[in-house]
């Protein structure tokens, strides 16, 4: 059973930052990427930053230059950092997984969600 436990988000003021983690129970080498997700009130679910197993990273132009995504492949995390927050930036941050499932295709996994309100 793959799960994935989001941590961090919360209330901050605008150019604030906060951090935001997402652990996995399953083996890092075994998923293709590594992303967070975004959805605020009226809006559809959009992309900020995913990271490939093989390194690379991609950003919602949105976002580039104030936020950052990483891992940390032993605790099988992958982090947000997100730095001159906006309230633009509210929202609900999911994490999102491709996950490789025994039957050699990929499958994705979802976070449950966690707020991040910018608002002074």
């Amino acid at each position: 059973q793959v799960q994935l436990v989001e941590s961090g988000g919360g209330l901050v003021q605008p150019g604030g930052s906060l951090s935001l983690s997402c652990a996995a129970s399953v083996s890092i080498f075994s998923i293709s990427v590594m992303g967070w997700y975004r959805q605020a009130p009226g809006k559809q679910r959009e992309l900020v930053a995913t990271l490939t197993r093989g390194g690379s990273i991609n950003y919602a132009d949105s976002v580039k230059g104030r936020f950052t995504i990483s891992r940390d492949n032993a605790k099988k995390t992958v982090y947000l950092q997100m730095n001159d927050l906006k309230p633009e930036d509210t929202a609900v941050y999911y994490c999102k997984i491709d996950h490789l499932e025994r039957t050699l295709s990929y499958r994705e996994y979802w976070g449950r969600g966690t707020q991040v309100t910018v608002s002074s």
